[in-house]
């Protein structure tokens, strides 16, 4: 049935693909338009985060102590005002985070691949993947600019990627519609 459906309607998947190819390469072409849009779209998240937990904390309706809502709609809010407002820094910042994970991360590959290294063979590899993950991270610290580019590129990467792999899908059951 489901098949069917996506065959009758194969026009979709590949309108789909088409747009994420589009996307992707917009997100290439303009990278701090798409940095400032997403920057953007996740304050707004986290507006209607902020202003549900104080509803939320409001309401009566919650078991957990309103204070811990008003706290969460306060943090929430303040964020997206810092986002509205100071978007690049609300970059760089995200930026951080995720360096700081990939260096906790890689790490702790390392600390695996060292413990593992009487039990198992190959455990170079894991220890390899470490220390290219604190590398990473290392990096985007250093040279946090040269990561917001390249997060947004991989992003557009991805797009494009997936878009083409929709519109091969869509093409696949076009031709099952046809048969049908």
């Amino acid at each position: 049935m489901l098949l069917q459906m996506m065959a009758r309607n194969w026009w979709t998947t590949v309108l789909r693909g088409v747009c994420a190819i589009l996307f992707g390469l917009l997100a290439w072409l303009w990278p701090g338009v798409t940095l400032s849009a997403l920057v953007l779209v996740w304050g707004a998240y986290a507006f209607a985060d902020g202003v549900l937990a104080f509803a939320s904390a409001f309401s009566d309706a919650s078991e957990r102590p309103w204070w811990a809502l008003v706290l969460t709609g306060l943090v929430s809010i303040g964020a997206a005002l810092f986002a509205f407002f100071a978007p690049g820094l609300t970059a760089v910042g995200l930026l951080l985070v995720i360096a700081v994970w990939a260096m906790a991360s890689g790490a702790l590959a390392i600390v695996s691949a060292i413990r593992l290294r009487k039990d198992i063979e190959g455990e170079v590899w894991l220890g390899m993947a470490g220390v290219v993950s604190v590398l990473f991270g290392a990096l985007l610290i250093a040279r946090p600019a040269v990561g917001v580019l390249a997060v947004v590129w991989m992003i557009g990467a991805y797009a494009i990627v997936s878009g083409v792999l929709l519109i091969a899908l869509g093409l696949e059951v076009k031709k099952i519609a046809r048969v049908a």
